[in-house]
């Protein structure tokens, strides 16, 4: 459920207590923007009016107004505008993972389908444990559930926080705390609300480009954003955002392509596998904010995002001596396949099948036989047989294009009664479409008439629809120190995933189909109609929410919420909080609560197909199937069910004069959480079963996967964030410090129960695939016409199981990089602004096992693979 907004300052009385679009004043909103502090301080500098009366702000995570971020009984961060700027990624989610100390984001170069959206883990948990809002109102999931993404990330669906243009937001509010009774499914791990920005004026142009110091990943962006009056109280912002930029390459020549070059073959590409960021194009974002006066202390409202953007990069290479249903019956080595395009004419092909009676090989072309090549160059010249070798005689890498849609609206009315009660009302619509297109790859069973680009393999969209009514009142009881903000609400949402069917040919069978060759597109098999179709649900939910000063140095609240899903039942979830103010600048804050994350449409009806290494060590096709499947089910799945947690926090806080410091400890339980299954090895009938079912790719599957809730688990850590103001020259200077410790332990993992669904390898990667320990020390300084940033970041020991090979581990050591930004202002209008991203260009350890895939460092490595990045921005204001 949304959190209370309304009016603007100096609209109508009401003013006199409420702010902003999400809690800002007209006077606040400026002074923070301008600050280059860490958000805590410039918060409470900003609640200073010009008449020196306090300005109150609604912050996350609490339903009424505060002094400052103090004021609130639950650990929040406020990032400004600038502070998220000061850096050479305009990435959102690697933006935010220098102003979050336990935000983690991998590069995820190789991903399959996810490759285009890379999504964020908060305090070690799911990347849908976290709830994301705009504006307050529910941020809707992104279409793509992740399946090849090395640890936490896989098998979640959440928002796509790279479809946010980061010129459009005026601060980010980040709750981290269990809100599931505040705001609903999905806040475990805490709250992540974006605010757009609401200045009735003004505007703002940036051109920014730069590239990496290995010369590539070239990319440049073009962003503004304008602001003007609506009537006497209105306001109308639009910003807009347009970014290109080029693939990087990380990576070595693997060691069979690199014996195929040694051996003579120069169609082998080198290397083999692009390991590195995708390529992006066309890439724009586009968002307004707009508000309306309605009269008698009420205002229309109404904001809405825009993203599309082209992403593009490799997957992994196909071996020509070993490429099951490819080039060969067996994934190492074997004998060569040679398809008879026209089986029915009475000829046999060298090497095929016999159709002319025993309807098997009788006398193979073994791969390494002395007489291979003399063979296969018969099988050339004959035009009614066909190898993939004629097409691809170094083998082949498939490049994987992903064009990805994003669109939200919400349309309010909000204000406040004569008697005190405050209302919001509000609606939205929110939706993600990925569609996929993949070149360089055949559809195999179609031999010489296959096309070796398929434009449109089968597309994945989200839609949301949303109802909220809101409501707020300080109720006055005499023996309580302060009005009892009662809060309360209604909410109706309802979710629709779709599966689009890709074109004919990337599923179809072809006419070696029955030979031994694979049926469908083979990198990524095309989505079939049997599998196509819409799966919906709906829920509602209602809420209460109190909080007050019970007396003059303590504050306590309350918060329930009922929710109602029509696909598996209702949930209740509760959290109590509670503030001691010990001195003027000094509390003690906690809270328990429950929480859970309601499995998604997406998430019951998943279905893709990744890659794995198998038993011998070789890369094998692993499918995800739903688990309702009756393959799934034999071995133990069974329908989706919620995931619940159990959290409470405490922290101390201190803002004086001499530093702002927060210290909160957390612990989050969890139970039935969500997670792939081990891997199965899929037997002929069950293969069988699966293409029968509308899964032609399943043809080539070694073996299969699918999401049950399957374990629990225990989340401690410990955030710290201290900023200290210090003296140097003649402006403001100030040290920020960021850092966390977050430690998971998987709890009902039994690795001698024959039943466990869950594997060895999967507990390490979501134990150990993200630094125990993370954060970062910023130091500003600013003068009338020039300032400067240093960050330094560390990033943490963490374990990688390459390829999702628990025999690839890797066991990664910490990491330093070091990011610099200065910018002087020509004019009041002009700025220039130069800067580094890890300006002594640190890499990851190497990794132990490039030769396998060609991944020259670990694909999930914290602080990037791409070493130093320098930039130039030019912005001008007007």
């Amino acid at each position: 459920m949304s959190q209370r907004k309304l009016s603007r300052i100096n609209r109508s009385p009401l003013s006199t207590r409420v702010v902003g679009t999400v809690g800002f004043s007209a006077v606040a909103g400026p002074l923070l923007l301008g600050s280059l502090g860490f958000a805590q301080t410039a918060l409470a500098q900003s609640v200073e009016v010009a008449n020196g009366m306090l300005e109150e702000v609604l912050i996350t995570g609490s339903r009424r107004m505060a002094g400052s971020i103090t004021d609130v009984p639950v650990p929040v961060d406020l990032i400004n505008a600038d502070q998220l700027s000061q850096q050479g990624s305009t990435d959102m989610s690697d933006m935010l993972a220098t102003s979050i100390p336990s935000l983690n984001v991998g590069a995820h170069p190789i991903s399959g389908t996810s490759s285009g959206m890379r999504p964020p883990t908060l305090r070690g948990l799911s990347p849908d444990h976290t709830l994301v809002l705009l504006n307050g109102k529910r941020r809707h999931r992104g279409a793509e559930i992740p399946s090849f993404t090395g640890g936490i990330t896989d098998g979640s669906q959440g928002p796509d926080l790279s479809s946010i243009p980061a010129i459009a937001l005026k601060q980010v509010q980040v709750l981290r705390d269990g809100a599931a009774a505040q705001y609903g499914s999905d806040a475990i791990a805490g709250v992540i609300n974006f605010i757009l920005d609401d200045s009735t004026e003004g505007g703002r142009l940036e051109v920014k480009a730069g590239e990496t110091y290995e010369g590539d990943g070239g990319s440049y962006t073009v962003a503004g954003t304008y602001g003007i009056s609506l009537g006497n109280s209105g306001f109308l912002r639009l910003s807009g955002e347009y970014r290109e930029s080029d693939l990087t390459v990380r990576a070595v020549q693997r060691g069979d392509a690199l014996a195929l070059q040694e051996e003579g073959n120069s169609a082998v590409p080198d290397p083999a596998t692009r390991f590195g960021t995708p390529e992006t194009e066309d890439d724009i974002k586009l968002a307004i904010n707009m508000g309306v006066d309605a009269g008698s202390n009420a205002e229309f409202y109404g904001f809405g995002t825009y993203a599309a953007r082209d992403t593009s990069n490799d997957l992994f290479y196909r071996y020509p001596k070993g490429r099951f249903g490819v080039f060969t019956d067996n994934d190492d080595g074997g004998n060569y396949l040679v398809g008879d395009m026209t089986p029915e004419d009475g000829m046999n092909c060298d090497g095929g099948i016999d159709f002319g009676g025993t309807g098997v090989v009788n006398n193979p072309i073994a791969v390494g036989s002395p007489d291979a090549a003399e063979r296969l160059a018969g099988v050339f010249a004959d035009p009614n047989c066909y190898s993939f070798l004629q097409k691809w005689p170094g083998g082949y890498t498939p490049f994987i294009e992903a064009q990805i849609t994003d669109a939200a609206g919400v349309l309010g009315f909000r204000g406040e009664l004569d008697s005190g009660l405050v209302y919001d009302v509000s609606g939205g619509v929110g939706y993600s479409e990925i569609t996929w297109a993949m070149e360089n790859v055949p559809n195999p069973s179609m031999g010489s008439f296959s096309p070796d680009r398929f434009s449109d393999i089968g597309a994945r969209e989200q839609l949301e629809k949303s109802f909220n009514i809101d409501l707020s009142y300080p109720l006055e009881i005499d023996a309580l120190a302060s009005p009892l903000n009662v809060a309360g609400g209604f909410e109706w949402r309802e979710e629709q995933f779709t599966i689009v069917a890709g074109e004919p040919a990337s599923y179809e069978a072809g006419v070696l189909a029955n030979q031994g060759f694979l049926i469908g597109e083979e990198a990524i098999p095309g989505l079939s109609p049997r599998i196509a179709g819409e799966f919906d649900r709906d829920n509602i939910a209602l809420y209460l929410d109190l909080e007050a000063d019970v007396i003059d140095w303590w504050v306590l609240g309350a918060a329930v919420r009922y929710e109602d899903f029509s696909d598996f039942g209702s949930e209740t979830t509760f959290k109590i909080s509670s503030l001691f103010r010990l001195t003027d600048s000094t509390s003690l804050r906690g809270s328990i609560a429950t929480g859970f994350h309601a499995p998604t449409p997406g998430q019951q009806n998943f279905s893709n197909v990744t890659t794995e290494i198998g038993p011998n060590g070789s890369l094998i096709e692993s499918g995800i199937i739903p688990p309702s499947s009756p393959v799934a089910q034999k071995v133990g799945a069974s329908d989706l069910e919620p995931e619940t947690s159990d959290s409470f926090t405490v922290g101390l806080v201190h803002d004086g004069n001499w530093f702002t410091l927060t210290l909160d400890y957390y612990s989050i339980d969890m139970e039935d959480r969500l997670t792939q299954s081990a891997s199965y090895q899929l037997t002929p009938q069950e293969i069988q079963e699966l293409v029968d079912a509308g899964f032609p790719g399943a043809s080539g599957l070694g073996s299969f996967r699918f999401f049950t809730n399957d374990f629990d688990s225990e989340t401690t850590g410990l955030d710290l964030v201290l900023s200290v103001p210090v003296n140097f020259g003649h402006g403001t200077s100030k040290f920020d410090l960021l850092a966390n410790w977050t430690d998971t332990e998987v709890t009902s993992y039994d690795p001698n129960d024959p039943d466990e669904l869950l594997s060895a390898g999967r507990v390490i990667q979501l134990e150990e695939n993200n630094p125990e320990y993370r954060g970062n020390l910023t130091f500003t300084h600013e003068e009338d016409i020039w300032r400067m940033m240093v960050r330094v970041n560390y990033f943490g020991s963490y374990t990688e199981l390459h390829v999702n090979s628990p025999g690839l581990r890797i066991d990664a050591g910490e990491e330093f990089t070091v990011d610099i930004e200065a910018a002087y202002n020509f004019t009041d209008n002009l700025e220039l602004v130069l800067g580094a991203q890890n300006v002594f260009d640190e890499y990851p350890d190497r990794n132990p096992w490039d030769f396998i895939v060609g991944s020259k460092y670990p694909t999930t490595a914290p602080s990037g693979i791409n070493g130093g990045y320098y930039y130039a921005k030019v912005v001008y204001m007007f």
